[in-house]
Order: C-alpha cells, then sequence, then structure tokens
C-alpha cells in the first residue's frame, strides 16, 4: 500500500514514533517533536540499513522534500544499492568532490599555476598577466569551481575584451586561461580545456613589424639629435640605443651595477631579458664614451637612466618615443619611427653588410629554439659579435661623416 500526500500533510504526532510506509522500503518517520523524516531502508551483504532522504515541511519551507521527491530519491537510491553501493556513501563522496570544487575555483587554480610559473617570466610579463586576469577574467569566472567552467563562459570574456579594441590582450587571455587548464587537468582538477574549442574565435590584427632606417634616414636622425633641446639623458639614450640596439626595457631599466667598463661589456640579467638568460653586450668604443659621459650626469644613482619624478625607477617606456615624436619620427604623417626600430635598423644594416645571421641574431637576443645550436652560440660567438658591435658603431660613425661631408659639399 502506498501513502498519498494528504496522509503525508495530515499525519500527527505520537508519543512514539509513527512510521507511514510506502512501496519500495520508502516510508516517513513522524517523531513526537512533529518532525517528518523520510527513510530508505535496503538491504547489502544481508545487513538492513537506513538511508536519510530529508525532511518533509506543512509549510514546504527550504530544504522541504515533498513525496514526489522521496520518491524520487528511494529511486536513486535503489539504483546504486543494486550496484551494492550504500547511498550514504556516494552521497559522502558527493559532498567531498564537492568540497573540492568549491575550494578550486578557477581563480584559485590560476593563482597556484602563476606561483609556479611565474618564476621564469620577465617582471614585464607577470605584471601584464596578473593586471589582465585580475580586471577581465577573474571578476566573470574566477569564483567558479574550475571544473565548472564552460567555453561559453571564456568567450564572453574574449568578446567583451574584443570589443572594446583589445583583440592582441583577448588573444592572450585565450592563450593564458589554456595554459591554466592545462595545468589544472595535469593536476586532476578539470577533465579537459575549454580555452582549446576557442581558437580561431578572436580576429588577429595584422602585425605591425618596427620600422627600420635607410643610412639616409639614419643620417637624418643624428642630426635631429645634434639641435635636440631635451634632457641631455635621453639624448645619451637615443644614441646608447642606437649602438646596442638592446630592447627598450632592457636600455630603460639598466644598472650602472651592470656595466664593466674595463671589459668593455655590458652584462643585462637574466631576469630582466625576454628569454630569461643573461645576455652579454659587447661596448664599442663610442659606446663606452658615451657611459663615460652618462655617468657624469647619472653615476651616483642605480640607474643609468633614471626617472626625475620617482625615486628608485627608472625612464618610463614613453621616454624615448615622445621625444622621437618631437624629432618628427613618430606620429601622424611621420615615418613612424619608434624605440623598437633601433633593433630593426641595426639588424638590416648588419644583414647588408655580410655579417653572419647567426651573429646578428644572438646579439639580438632572439630565441634559439635548437638547444644545441643555443648552446654554441652562447659559447662562442662572443668574439665575433664584439667585432660585429664595433664594426656597427663605425658604420654609424660613417654615416655621420658622410652628412659632414654633404653639408661640406653643399656650402
Amino acid at each position: 500500500m502506498t501513502i498519498t500526500n494528504a496522509n503525508v500533510h495530515n499525519a500527527k504526532p505520537s508519543s512514539k514514533p509513527v512510521k507511514l510506509t510506502d512501496a519500495g522500503g520508502l516510508y516517513l518517520e513522524v517523531r513526537p517533536s512533529g518532525a517528518k523524516l523520510w527513510r530508505y531502508r535496503y538491504r547489502i551483504d544481508d545487513k538492513e540499513n537506513i538511508f536519510a532522504l530529508g525532511e518533509y515541511f506543512g509549510d514546504k519551507r527550504a530544504g522541504h522534500v515533498s513525496l514526489e521527491a522521496a520518491r524520487h530519491g528511494r529511486d536513486e537510491a535503489r539504483e546504486l544499492v543494486r550496484k551494492g553501493i550504500h547511498p550514504s556513501h556516494q552521497r559522502q563522496n558527493t559532498l567531498r568532490k564537492q568540497i573540492v570544487q568549491n575550494k578550486n575555483t578557477f581563480q584559485a587554480v590560476a593563482e597556484e599555476w602563476i606561483a609556479k610559473k611565474g618564476s621564469s617570466w620577465s617582471e614585464r610579463y607577470a605584471r601584464q598577466l596578473t593586471h589582465v586576469l585580475k580586471t577581465d577574467v577573474f571578476p566573470a569566472i574566477g569564483s567558479l569551481p574550475i571544473s565548472a567552467v564552460a567555453a561559453a563562459d571564456i568567450l564572453e570574456i574574449l568578446q567583451k575584451v574584443e570589443a572594446r579594441g583589445a583583440s592582441t590582450f583577448a588573444h592572450l587571455i585565450r592563450q593564458w586561461t589554456s595554459a591554466i587548464f592545462r595545468y589544472a587537468v595535469a593536476t586532476l582538477r578539470a577533465e579537459y580545456d575549454p580555452s582549446s574549442a576557442l581558437r580561431g574565435a578572436i580576429m588577429r590584427k595584422k602585425v605591425r613589424h618596427s620600422k627600420a632606417l635607410s643610412a639616409t634616414q639614419v643620417r637624418a636622425l643624428l642630426v635631429r639629435l645634434k639641435t635636440y633641446r631635451g634632457e641631455p639623458t635621453t639624448l645619451f639614450a637615443m644614441r646608447l640605443m642606437l649602438l646596442t640596439f638592446v630592447r627598450t626595457i632592457e636600455l630603460r631599466a639598466a644598472h650602472w651595477s651592470e656595466i664593466d667598463f674595463e671589459g668593455a661589456e655590458w652584462r643585462i640579467p637574466g631576469e630582466r631579458m625576454k628569454m630569461r638568460q643573461e645576455h652579454i653586450v659587447p661596448l664599442s668604443h663610442q659606446a663606452l664614451a658615451l657611459l663615460r659621459g652618462l655617468h657624469e650626469y647619472t653615476g651616483s644613482g642605480t640607474f643609468l637612466f633614471p626617472n626625475r619624478r620617482r625615486a628608485n625607477a627608472c625612464i618610463t617606456s614613453t621616454t624615448l618615443n615622445r621625444a622621437l615624436e618631437r624629432m618628427g619620427f613618430l606620429g601622424k604623417g611621420t615615418i613612424g619611427f619608434s624605440g623598437h626600430g633601433f633593433r630593426a635598423t641595426a639588424s638590416t644594416m648588419l644583414n647588408e653588410a655580410g655579417i653572419r645571421p647567426d651573429v646578428v641574431e644572438r646579439q639580438l637576443a632572439h630565441e634559439e629554439r635548437n638547444q644545441v645550436r643555443a648552446a654554441y652560440n652562447r659559447a662562442t660567438y662572443l668574439p665575433e659579435r664584439r667585432i660585429m658591435m664595433q664594426t656597427w658603431a663605425d658604420m654609424v660613425d660613417e654615416i655621420s661623416k658622410e652628412r659632414i661631408r654633404l653639408e661640406a659639399n653643399a656650402a
């Protein structure tokens, strides 16, 4: 015999517990306190067990389990019993998994991934990555269990970032979230990487490579540097960039402790290099002369190019480009030459001069993907690079002398 909703609703407590029996082992226990509790009686290994299915509330408050819901719970429990599984054990396992999921949110896993991988990143890259995650990603999915994050959740983030014109960051977010999910899969906290399905979802803007100057344009730049009325240290920075063609961040954050005047070397530590390896810049006679002149201005401090407004900081990333704008090399209606273009200029002209490409690439600190060749490059190219850097400085001098000859002939 089965019970009805009316039976359940009208059941009254007595001095002892009362049981209203339904089919398939389900029954309602009415306690003397008035509590109405659903129970499922089953047997495994010939032993009787009781599984609690919840409580019936006459006012249907939060947590209320109706007759229909109790029967559904009984049916699910019976399926487990048929497999020899105690429903209470299954419930405990599910609860444990949920607790683990609640702890393993996307943000928690992402921060763990950053802690493990961050030591191999440059300071600038780490700062950019953490800023973007905190600004665009964590507010949307950071509090979700990482196993619950779907491709649609990530796509919504990418589309919002793309809509504000930051498609490059949208691509980076897809790459970073994919790396985080792969880490979660490897540590058994996710089944797959939903970001992998989003390749091609964002249109990538065409890459604009740094503009390289011709010899004539280098000559024009040297003329403008002669008449530039800005900060003296900015002039030194421009000339040093031309002679050393390092990355702008490597120049801006240079420390005097890295300069070896006797050995004619500038050793940039790995933590400031894009590839996280120490980089040696052989210094030509001209570069050494520039550095000695600069030392009179800033040699008493830490940085070659200190920030005038902020103590213990170097010049900003815009300093060189602003100077190039004032000299008419960057901005609307110009050739569009930025600080990064010094590297392209040196690379182009040195290759045209017949310098071995491997030597040029090593001095540019470009990554060598072949690890055997990479070890060889670091071990044997330095003598050639010393010669090349002096050759380059002499080429720049010749370009400047050509300007003087042209001016003399014009007179």
